[in-house]
């Protein structure tokens, strides 16, 4: 991304005082900022994990707004605000009136004027959160639950706090490799974003030159086509979900072909750090990107991530309410 496209993702998402009002990518924000929403989901998770309640959010209205489905995303903003107190409506865009060739704006002027305090949106389009942030509804805090190809936030601060959490050595010393669709994975996109805001120490990508983008290594990562040689010596294990359109396509030849030179199995787990940990986005396909005994086995982390998402969600619910309220206070006081 270019200066200025990094420089309006940063204005956009923080208020007057450089605090998180929006929540559209990981583009814009400093370390600072990544660590404040760890350190922030930390307090509602109890010493086991468990997810603690608060009031932090009492009378204030989430609306889920999916524009595409996306049941677990959707699921798990929806018990993160609930934690919080918060009232909550799920509106699926695909039914409403955006059919009928109402546009966007309208709609979601609509549903401002229902006090809404909190938006969170799910998209096909990239960039659609960053848009509705900037252009339609600014007075409403925007979080984004993934669009297009563009980002996807809360999964890779749950995937960085599931680190955290687990490894054994601080960021600068892992060394992490993300396995499998490159391309087309918002998750990839935006873990290696917050991989090298958190001064990850290196940071590879393995996957078939047909599922990895052009000019990746302009990223600062290593490129691995080769699985074996891949995952030598990595402290973390990422596996991408495969879409099944990408499969029997130009682009990927057959699942048991991705599964035998791409699918993270037990000897290939062994070939990392002893102790590496395994994480996969969800959900999965078993079999296509990873071995089941890999996924249920003890290295794996894939249900903590889960858990630790309702956590990061409350978390990026509460901070940008926050900076929402802030924001509105200076402009008061004016």
């Amino acid at each position: 991304m270019h200066h200025a496209a990094l420089h309006s993702a940063s204005q956009i998402q923080l208020n007057a005082i450089g605090d998180l009002r929006h929540f559209v990518s990981i583009e814009g924000l400093s370390r600072t900022h990544l660590i404040q929403i760890l350190d922030k989901a930390e307090t509602f998770l109890g010493q086991d994990g468990q997810i603690l309640n608060s009031p932090q959010l009492e009378g204030r209205t989430v609306m889920n707004l999916f524009f595409e489905p996306s049941t677990r995303t959707r699921t798990t903003f929806e018990v993160a605000a609930k934690r919080l107190s918060a009232n909550v409506l799920n509106i699926d865009m695909q039914q409403s009136s955006t059919k009928k060739g109402e546009t966007l704006r309208d709609t979601l002027w609509n549903l401002e004027a229902m006090a809404a305090d909190i938006f969170v949106i799910r998209h096909s389009s990239s960039g659609a959160a960053h848009f509705i942030a900037s252009q339609v509804c600014p007075q409403v805090a925007i979080i984004n639950g993934g669009d297009g190809r563009y980002a996807h936030p809360t999964q890779a601060m749950l995937d960085m706090l599931t680190i955290r959490r687990h490894a054994k050595k601080p960021f600068a010393e892992l060394t992490v490799a993300i396995i499998g669709d490159i391309k087309h994975s918002r998750v990839a996109r935006s873990d290696i974003q917050a991989l090298q805001t958190l001064g990850v120490g290196e940071i590879r990508v393995i996957g078939p030159r047909t599922l990895l983008p052009k000019g990746i290594e302009d990223f600062g990562v290593r490129v691995f086509e080769d699985m074996d040689k891949g995952v030598e010596g990595c402290d973390i294990l990422i596996a991408l979900r495969i879409q099944n359109e990408r499969i029997g396509s130009a682009l990927l030849a057959s699942s048991e072909e991705f599964y035998k030179l791409y699918g993270l199995t037990e000897a290939r787990v062994a070939k990392a750090q002893p102790n590496a940990l395994v994480m996969h986005p969800g959900p999965m396909n078993r079999g296509v990107e990873i071995a089941s005994t890999v996924a249920d086995g003890p290295q794996s982390l894939i249900l903590k991530q889960v858990n630790y998402g309702i956590g990061v969600r409350m978390a990026v619910l509460a901070l940008t309410m926050q900076g929402q309220m802030a924001e509105r206070d200076l402009r008061a006081s004016i």
